[in-house]
């Protein structure tokens, strides 16, 4: 019979901020842990810019991005976009002013606390 797909959540997607080898690793690294903890993610595979994946991301129906670029990852955080919420807020706020200020469904926690 067919899968009954439902009930199935999109992946959480891991944006890849940086392209080299060791940032790549760091990636990865993100997503088994989020796997480890039961939660379904994918890095994203492409070379584009933020704007590019987190439309795929969108695309995807994912309710999350995980953002870590180098600012981030020197201080051990990461950014979570939550972006059902997001989409849901753009709605509201009209001046792109007040979006960046506010930075809705948008929150930085340290790495270690990412799963857990």
């Amino acid at each position: 019979g067919k899968l009954d797909t439902s009930d199935v959540i999109a992946p959480v997607v891991v944006l890849t901020m940086d392209k080299d080898t060791d940032s790549l690793g760091r990636y990865q690294k993100i997503v088994a842990e989020l796997r480890a903890a039961g939660i379904r993610s994918e890095m994203y595979l492409g070379g584009a810019g933020m704007k590019a994946q987190l439309k795929y991301a969108d695309r995807r129906g994912s309710p999350v991005a995980i953002i870590q670029g180098g600012d981030e990852r020197a201080k051990g955080e990461v950014q979570i976009k939550d972006l059902i919420e997001g989409a849901r807020m753009s709605a509201e706020i009209v001046d792109n002013a007040e979006w960046r200020s506010a930075r809705p469904a948008q929150v930085t926690v340290a790495e270690s606390d990412l799963v857990g």
